[in-house]
């Protein structure tokens, strides 16, 4: 017999964990069929000898919830190895929906998720209403990757309460039953689960609040009943735990697992205002699991923070009024005037006489957490090499070291403050995180915050920085990739992916491990209405599978576009 396809000789982690082995993998029909010393010849034969095959990575935690009804090339995850994504996390998305409440939920969208209105005002067709007809459309659309939706609650809040949803008001029993009904419908129609945000964090461009911020045990608990009445999804959740009493919110989601039965994930990072909250809420976790109750935490990487630069969405001075004058202007109109002696001198002088930013803005001139992110991005910096810090040895003012970094070179170069998971200036308790029990990689908010992080690319460094570059506390890359795989897939439900083994789908990276690499982001201007966003590529990536068709080579699609909507198994 001939295969379809047949990589020879890599070195194969097979996402279980194990060692890795030098084996070869057939494929045909879009499945694994043997893994091992394949005789019979592949109508392609892939050449891995000294190359790292892995499945296809699982990322949990996207929103591509409108980019996929417009865009088939997924990225920038799709450059990172993701061949399964799941989206509808946070508790916003775009179905269900009423005509009159779109663009509710477009501002809610921009302002959690940073997707500008106008892309989604260009490029949602919005050709449906209930979730099952949101499914119908995506199922409708081939792509670059799997996909998996989930029922997001502020969209099906505003579909069932209409405006007092948005005023935060109670849902009646009526409105429970309805919104429970409704969850049922959609994943008996294949919606992977349901999410929910709780964090005052998350607003609408306007600042009103998430429509669920307040949204009850007993609204919670019915929705979960949802889930259980179809027998299948999974819960997202996101909380603030450090600003509000922890231990009774915790208790409270104990009691909706416990009640529905549906397994349960919760957004868990390093705050700085309380550094070891994390550690406590994992030993929460821990704790339930000890007493029956599926729960995890969704954890990054990295630190969580922004990217600040000349072409992006924000700088350092973006609350400067000088500065202001020059952010409209062309990237190098803007570059050139910037590099003005006067112009130089009039925003660093305002800058240094205002008032401290407004909140939203603390971010952006937070000198002690920011860095420069280097042509080869460093995403654990030294913090003597923090701005404040080398402005101090150099004798300048931060504004002064941060303006002139900016403006060098091409203009180009970034500036990373990290906000989340370096309250130490380091990656220790991340990867105690990684280490731990009940934590699934996750949280690269894929397609989100398009103008101000980046972080699709999460998979590439997990394996490069944790698995070969750290100086210390590396964890060894089968187990690195079983994180990336089978992990993921197993926490939502999918059971026919995430392993290199016979009779499971033929998701695969072949890739050269001594080269991968995360580049440095860039600003595109590929969105609809011609809008900007950060893309990072990677190299290193030789192939990525789908389905048994080759998608992207050495980094480049090949057209092929095997993805499909994943429906939740209900017998899960």
């Amino acid at each position: 017999m001939t295969y379809d396809c047949v990589i020879r000789g890599g070195n194969v982690a097979d996402g279980t964990g194990a060692p890795l082995r030098v084996a070869d993998v057939a494929i045909s029909d879009g499945r694994i069929v043997a893994v091992g010393q394949v005789a019979e010849p592949g109508a392609e034969e892939m050449d891995a000898r000294g190359l790292l095959v892995t499945p296809g990575f699982v990322d949990i935690h996207t929103h591509y919830d409108g980019q996929a009804t417009w865009d088939s090339q997924l990225q920038p995850s799709s450059w990172h190895g993701v061949t399964t994504a799941v989206m509808g996390n946070c508790g916003v998305g775009f179905a269900p929906v009423r005509a009159s409440q779109r663009d509710k939920l477009i501002e809610l969208m921009e302002g959690v998720e940073d997707i500008p209105g106008l892309v989604l005002h260009e490029g949602i067709a919005w050709t449906w209403e209930s979730f099952v007809d949101y499914l119908n459309v995506l199922e409708s659309k081939p792509r670059d990757m799997d996909l998996c939706a989930q029922v997001p609650h502020a969209a099906l809040r505003l579909y069932v309460m209409g405006e007092r949803a948005a005023r935060l008001e109670p849902a009646t029993k009526d409105d429970m039953a309805e919104m429970r009904r409704l969850t049922t419908e959609a994943i008996r129609a294949g919606a992977l689960g349901f999410s929910t945000s709780r964090s005052l964090n998350h607003q609408t461009v306007k600042g009103d609040p998430t429509f669920t911020l307040r949204a009850s045990e007993e609204e919670l608990t019915e929705i979960a009943m949802g889930l259980a009445d179809a027998g299948a999804g999974v819960i997202e959740v996101v909380a603030d735990f450090d600003t509000q009493e922890p231990a009774p919110q915790f208790e409270m989601l104990k009691r909706i697992v416990k009640k529905s039965g549906r397994p349960l994930s919760l957004a868990v990072v390093q705050r700085h205002s309380k550094p070891d909250m994390w550690r406590n809420l994992l030993e929460w976790i821990h704790q339930a699991n000890r007493e029956g109750l599926p729960m995890a935490a969704q954890i990054a990487p990295r630190p969580i923070g922004l990217l600040l630069g000349l072409e992006g969405n924000a700088t350092p001075f973006s609350h400067v009024p000088a500065w202001s004058q020059l952010s409209d202007l062309p990237f190098d109109e803007r570059l050139a005037k910037a590099r003005e002696p006067a112009v130089r001198s009039a925003v660093l002088a305002q800058a240094a006489a205002m008032e401290p930013p407004k909140p939203a803005e603390k971010h952006y001139v937070n000198f002690r957490m920011m860095f420069p992110l280097g042509a080869t991005p460093d995403y654990e910096p030294d913090e003597r090499d923090s701005i404040f810090n080398r402005a101090a040895r150099e004798g300048v003012s931060p504004y002064e070291l941060a303006y002139d970094l900016m403006t060098a070179g091409d203009g180009r170069d970034l500036f990373l403050v990290t906000a989340l998971n370096y309250a130490r200036y380091n990656l220790d308790d991340c990867r105690e995180m990684i280490a731990a029990e009940h934590t699934l990689i996750s949280l690269s908010d894929g397609g989100a915050h398009v103008g101000l992080i980046s972080d699709g690319s999460q998979p590439t460094y997990l394996l490069t920085h944790w698995g070969r570059d750290r100086p210390t506390g590396r964890f060894d890359v089968s187990w690195l990739v079983k994180r990336l795989t089978s992990d993921g897939a197993r926490a939502v439900g999918l059971h026919d992916r995430g392993v290199i083994a016979p009779g499971l789908r033929a998701d695969i990276n072949v890739i050269d491990f001594s080269r991968l690499q995360c580049e440095r982001p860039e600003i595109t201007y590929d969105l609809p209405g011609g809008a900007k966003r950060f893309l990072q590529r990677a190299r290193g990536y030789v192939a990525t599978i789908v389905a048994g068709q080759v998608t992207y080579r050495n980094g480049e699609a090949t057209g092929t576009l095997p993805g499909r909507l994943v429906r939740a198994e209900l017998k899960n």
